[in-house]
């Protein structure tokens, strides 16, 4: 629970992985693991990696190179099981993002360009929100934190209004301030409610 190895983490890690072994050949291949069954497996996998992550990270795995080796490869091998994205769902999304932007992209230039703060955006104030973005973006990435590349920009673009002294309009932050706390529950909720209504008719 605090992010560090126990001495009995290398024996019920060997165990567990026993145990994803004979669960899989149980039923021939992953692919043919039961839908009911396919949570439990999924999270036994997971939770190896992540074990293999942590004893890796605290160089806790004394093993020889061949060793270090074929544990890695393994690691790999269940990543590749579980956190995978379907093609389906990267064209789904591409294509959600795509009608939002088209629909929608006149109110977000103007939003962010005109509203937020009590002047236009200046193309100074324009490129350091940019910079900002993109280096808070990547970091994000780098260190698999989830955030939001409007919320960010829209920050960022605040921020250059507040340095150059012309302020900003209070209507608007509050606005934004709003969508960042609703944005999660409401998602969640109209996720929620998508996925059982789909279960209903298929």
């Amino acid at each position: 629970g605090q992010g560090r190895a126990s001495t009995e983490l290398v024996p019920a890690l060997a165990a567990l992985t026993g145990m994803i072994g004979e669960e899989v050949k149980g039923y021939g291949s992953l692919n043919r693991v039961p839908a009911e069954a396919m949570a439990n497996v999924r999270n036994d996998m997971y939770l190896t990696s992540e074990a293999i992550r942590l004893l890796d990270k605290q160089q806790l795995l004394a093993f020889d190179a061949d060793t270090r080796r074929h544990v890695q490869l393994f690691k790999r091998q269940l990543d590749d099981a579980t956190r995978y994205i379907p093609l389906w769902v990267k064209v789904a999304v591409a294509i959600a993002l795509g009608l939002g932007t088209m629909v929608g992209w006149r109110r977000i230039v103007v939003t962010v360009g005109e509203k937020i703060g009590k002047t236009h955006l200046s193309y100074a104030q324009g490129a350091s929100a940019e910079m900002v973005a993109m280096c808070t973006i990547g970091a994000a990435d780098l260190f698999g934190l989830p955030v939001s590349t409007t919320h960010v920009l829209s920050s960022g673009v605040a921020g250059s209004m507040v340095a150059n002294g012309s302020g900003i309009q209070r209507r608007t932050l509050v606005n934004l301030l709003m969508a960042w706390v609703l944005t999660l529950p409401a998602a969640m909720l109209l996720a929620g409610g998508l996925y059982w209504l789909l279960n209903q008719i298929l």
